[in-house]
């Protein structure tokens, strides 16, 4: 299969990023992806907030906005599949074009905007699988134009705690004005509360028990920033954070065509960035607080430097646009291959096992 995308691969990408993007999720929707044989290996289960992942990949928040194909994707070999962003009124996002390939650089512009259906179609699509297997969070947000941005994270716990497996509150786009300023002081103090509040109350009010609250940051951070959300993670009792999104720095791709322009940045020249940052929350959150790692993963190498970093989860989705649809495969049987040869009993032997060694290796300033 990697060697058919390889082939296919320039004729995907003389196409528009966003028509490709499309192309991709309506072949899974119709089932045209081959079926893979996903490794099955103990050593890589790991359990995360009480939640058994059978292992520690996923498809990070982006390419299914709109639980669309979540079981699809799953089958790849993800251990666990993210949707949405999903905001609770549709959005068109913002004009296009809007995302811009950087081939030499293996990354990707976006300034998309959560563009998405909203949360009525999202849920009709997740209540309909609600007793397939299989782990699928939900990304919500907050609609560009919502006078109560508090309010639309509080609606999206409500609308999705039913049929989400965990749900992460995501404050971290760079394509959503005022967005990222939730991420420190009073603001991220009251959001927190708010959505902690509204997943207990409706936990109570069910009968049944609370679903993970994950919180998705910028690789954007300053220290004294980081040392805020530490502070009210662990005051708000949040059940992990996700690290991170997409950054508003383009080291790595001075002078590349699309360099320029206006958006987030992923793929590889944010790996550095992101596990950097990572590791900083390792460090200040401790060996047990859930962390999940993303930025730049595209292959084991990467997500096993994410584990080091401190993760206990990897997402990727970058890395499928450029490696195509066996890289989870792929990853997974080469993770299995480095315990077998380093005769570890499980991956979470390795984890944090590096931070100080990256935090003594700071990124190149933005």
């Amino acid at each position: 299969m990697n060697r058919l995308y390889r082939l296919a691969r320039p004729a995907l990408f003389r196409l528009d990023p966003e028509r490709a993007h499309a192309l991709s999720v309506a072949a899974l929707k119709r089932g045209l992806m081959p079926r893979v044989n996903t490794p099955v290996d103990n050593r890589l289960r790991t359990e995360v907030a009480g939640i058994a992942f059978p292992n520690p990949l996923g498809l990070a928040a982006g390419y299914d906005k709109n639980a669309e194909v979540p079981d699809a994707a799953l089958r790849l070999g993800f251990g666990f599949v993210e949707v949405g962003t999903v905001t609770p009124q549709p959005q068109e996002g913002n004009p296009k074009p809007r995302i811009f390939r950087l081939e030499k650089a293996h990354a990707i512009i976006n300034r998309l905007g959560f563009n998405n259906d909203g949360h009525a179609e999202a849920f009709e699509r997740l209540e309909a699988r609600i007793r397939k297997a299989g782990i699928v969070g939900v990304n919500i947000g907050a609609n560009k134009d919502s006078k109560d941005r508090v309010a639309d994270y509080v609606e999206g716990v409500n609308r999705f705690e039913a049929v989400a497996s965990y749900l992460t509150v995501n404050i971290s786009s760079p394509n959503t004005p005022g967005l990222r300023a939730f991420q420190t002081g009073s603001d991220l103090d009251r959001l927190l509360k708010s959505v902690v509040a509204a997943r207990d109350g409706y936990a109570a009010l069910s009968g049944g028990g609370a679903k993970p609250l994950f919180l998705k940051l910028a690789p954007d951070l300053a220290s004294e920033q980081i040392d805020e959300i530490v502070t009210a993670v662990r005051k708000r009792r949040i059940d992990g954070l996700i690290v991170s999104n997409t950054t508003l720095s383009r080291a790595g791709v001075a002078g590349q065509p699309h360099g320029l322009e206006a958006g987030g940045l992923s793929g590889r020249p944010l790996m550095d960035r992101s596990t950097y940052v990572l590791a900083q929350f390792r460090r200040a959150l401790g060996p047990k607080f859930p962390l999940i790692g993303v930025g730049g993963v595209e292959n084991a190498r990467t997500a096993l430097r994410k584990i080091e970093a401190g993760a206990n989860l990897v997402q990727l989705y970058t890395g499928l646009v450029y490696e195509g649809p066996e890289l989870p495969v792929r990853i997974l049987k080469e993770m299995v291959r480095y315990l077998d040869r380093a005769g570890l009993d499980h991956i979470a032997q390795i984890r944090g096992s590096r931070t100080d060694e990256i935090l003594a290796a700071p990124p190149p300033p933005n």
